[in-house]
């Protein structure tokens, strides 16, 4: 897990909240968490487990594999999801609706590789004859569950584009960053569409922007206390520290947005 240096600047009520909210240091914790803010979570974790003593064990999924491996009986003590899935686990009784709480928002949106130009994406048709213009592009194999892809197969159809754009689509083989990686070392592809966040770590990428006007998609992300949880406080604690200014200063540094005050 990536180590992340407690500010200087670190407030007081900060630490509070932290030591406040829990009534017995040293619990462990299971946090599952999408793969989209997996940044953010390996960023905060060192720093909670810190703060607070207590122990995080985090492991990171997609979306669709998140629930099934919930719904099929893991447990974990918190879940990080976009809120469509926290909102299908509240429906199915694994959390209560009282429980969650925002934590990011993140855009999808176009990427290329460093040293490459860059499409115009300025409007709908700027970016649909960007497309077309393209010899071929990658993006998450949506088999995999993300939440990028499929909203990108849909503006696709709704620019009348899908059988051009089917032509020239290479699917990267693993989720997140390490696909995005990958498919940099293996293919001449030079333009990228997922979530803007997960193409913020790879060196060899560089963001153009979200997806134009109206073809924009915006995914919040929240947090909720499991219902299986074994130490309700603690964990509580780690999502309201998801939530605290120095959170919110990892989450701009990773190519989100904080989605509370």
């Amino acid at each position: 897990m990536k180590k992340y240096r407690l500010p200087a600047t670190t407030s007081i009520a900060f630490v509070v909240l932290l030591l406040a909210s829990v009534v017995a240091a040293g619990a462990e914790l299971k946090v599952m968490s999408a793969i989209g803010v997996q940044e953010v979570m390996e960023d905060l974790g060192p720093t909670f487990e810190r703060v607070s003593g207590h122990k995080l064990t985090i492991v990171f999924a997609t979306l669709g594999p998140a629930l099934k491996r919930i719904e099929g009986g893991e447990t974990a003590d918190v879940v990080v999801l976009p809120a469509q899935g926290i909102d299908s686990l509240v429906k199915v009784g694994k959390a209560a609706g009282s429980d969650v709480r925002a934590v990011a928002r993140s855009q999808v949106g176009v990427a290329v590789r460093k040293g490459t130009p860059k499409p115009d994406i300025s409007s709908p048709e700027a970016f649909k004859q960007s497309m077309l213009a393209a010899n071929s592009i990658f993006i998450s194999d949506p088999a995999r569950g993300g939440i990028g892809t499929p909203h990108v197969l849909r503006v696709f159809e709704r620019l009348g584009i899908t059988e051009e754009m089917k032509r020239k689509t290479i699917y990267t083989k693993v989720a997140g960053r390490a696909g995005i990686a990958q498919a940099l070392a293996e293919t001449d592809v030079n333009i990228s569409l997922n979530q803007l966040q997960e193409f913020a770590p790879v060196a060899g990428m560089e963001i153009v922007g979200p997806l134009p006007g109206d073809l924009g998609l915006s995914t919040l992300f929240s947090a909720v206390v499991m219902g299986s949880a074994k130490n309700v406080d603690a964990a509580k604690a780690m999502v309201n520290f998801l939530r605290t200014p120095e959170a919110a200063t990892v989450i701009k540094a990773r190519g989100l947005e904080p989605a509370f005050p």
